[in-house]
């Protein structure tokens, strides 16, 4: 039984996902925090960590005995003392010099699912090797516990002074914007409508009160999740804009008024010329694979480095490490800031497509999209989440790689790259295509049972070809 346990416990791109009861428990989550206490001891004389959990099914539970271990191994211990987002543990951890931060949580997964994620001192994500030298001591000491060092903590206070020094609150006070925000039941609650509400910003939440099955949707703020969202906005034209954070707060999705979904593409594209040309942030862009390639070309990015990653927020953040950066971002919704810290933070994301608005000089989110589309131009993108669940899913790119093709469709592939798991496994490839910005990539999910195809071409036809062409390779090397 304890073999099996250790077996299950493995590190993905941001930590340890996995099935409630069968996978994640009491047993398993006190190895991962013995071995997680090991590692902390090992690297710090009086380490200090920082520990927030979500309203998922035993998320406290989890958080508390994570704490206990801690503790038992002379670790201070800070607590939240509620549900909590995300980049609130974040925040604490880089602004509080922690020696490190725990966050139970399985982000936007479903509820059937928690999980464990590792934040390093600077308040981003741990990098890979130190995830594996955890994962490496696991079932390695034996299980000490007490409660002597634990300490419960308000990790809202500093996330919020930040928020008033970062945000432009002076200019969201004059205007006349009027938010709808859709928590998805998750960690997000009514904060971003309690910061508004301070300076008398029009703001109303709706499934505001977390909870364990997110009132019955994935929490993921994607458009076929924001159903509820979208209805609202429909048939009430008093609202300027719309945002959604997941069930940990640290990605956004975001609506126009109309109740239309706007595309993480496009999102990216705003956010990115709000920082860099209005803003004027300093420093790179780093971008996940999957996002679009006019995020290259936009004014105020041609002097720049644009820094193209492999999917998963750690590896934007490793590259934010590198170099001073203006803007990290990845299709599914998760941004970062140089000015803030290396890691997803769906709030500020939010108060920044807020203030973004109210300085355009727009009422609603529609008119400012319509005057940047004409200014970038249509972005034609899609993607397959194909629910896989044999047992050759991480199988299958490796061998796509080793007869990788010289076309795909009637198109000369100029550029192949292939992205690793932590394990040094190939679990992504992008295929560079000639003729503008064609590109295809197909990714296989080390934390549920998907393998991803992504495109963006230069027509909504051309997009659909070639996600059936990437079907077509996965065929070509085993049956689905």
């Amino acid at each position: 039984m304890l073999r099996d346990n250790l077996m299950n416990i493995q590190f993905g791109t941001d930590g340890w996902r996995a099935l409630m009861d069968s996978e994640i428990n009491l047993e398993t989550v006190a190895l991962a925090a013995q071995a997680f206490a090991d590692y902390i001891n090992k690297k710090y004389e009086t380490p200090k960590v920082a520990i927030g959990f979500d309203g998922r099914k035993c998320s406290d539970s989890f958080a508390h005995l994570f704490s206990e271990i801690l503790s038992g191994n002379k670790i201070e211990v800070h607590l939240s003392k509620e549900i909590c987002p995300t980049p609130f543990v974040s925040y604490y951890v880089k602004s509080m010099k922690m020696s490190a931060g725990v966050m139970i949580t399985a982000s936007h997964n479903p509820p059937e699912y928690n999980g464990i994620k590792f934040k390093a001192r600077y308040g981003g994500p741990f990098f890979t090797e130190q995830a594996h030298e955890v994962e490496r001591l696991i079932g390695e000491s034996t299980i000490i516990k007490n409660d002597k060092n634990i300490y419960s903590t308000d990790f809202s206070t500093e996330y919020l002074k930040q928020i008033y020094r970062v945000i432009d609150f002076d200019t969201l006070s004059t205007t006349k914007i009027n938010v709808l925000v859709d928590s998805m039941a998750g960690a997000g609650q009514t904060i971003i409508q309690n910061i508004l509400s301070h300076f008398d910003i029009d703001c109303t939440t709706i499934h505001f009160k977390a909870t364990n099955d997110f009132d019955g949707r994935s929490p993921e703020p994607i458009e076929q999740n924001l159903k509820p969202l979208s209805d609202i906005l429909k048939n009430d034209s008093s609202y300027s804009i719309g945002l959604a954070t997941d069930g940990d707060a640290d990605r956004l999705g975001v609506m126009l008024e109309n109740g239309t979904w706007l595309s993480a593409q496009e999102t990216i594209l705003l956010l990115a010329d709000y920082v860099v040309n209005v803003r004027g942030a300093y420093g790179k862009l780093v971008k996940t694979s999957s996002v679009t390639s006019k995020l290259e070309k936009f004014p105020g990015s041609n002097s720049r480095m644009v820094d193209d990653v492999q999917v998963g927020f750690k590896y934007i953040c490793e590259s934010m490490q590198q170099e001073k950066t203006a803007f990290g971002c990845e299709e599914s919704g998760g941004y970062g800031y140089g000015f803030h810290m290396p890691e997803r933070d769906g709030i500020l994301s939010a108060l920044l497509m807020i203030e973004m608005l109210a300085k355009s000089g727009c009422s609603k989110l529609s008119e400012l999209v319509k005057r940047k589309r004409e200014q970038f131009g249509e972005i034609f993108y899609d993607r397959i989440d194909w629910r896989y669940e044999g047992k050759d899913r991480l199988t299958k790119l490796p061998q796509i790689y080793d007869a990788a093709p010289s076309k795909i469709l009637d198109y000369r592939v100029n550029e192949i790259n292939e992205f690793r798991s932590s394990r040094g496994v190939i679990n992504g490839l992008k295929f560079t295509l000639e003729g503008g910005d064609k590109w295809l990539l197909i990714r296989a999910s080390e934390t549920e049972p998907l393998i991803r195809i992504y495109s963006e071409a230069d027509s909504n036809e051309n997009v659909c070809r070639l996600l059936a062409a990437g079907k077509e390779l996965i065929f070509r090397n085993g049956t689905l």
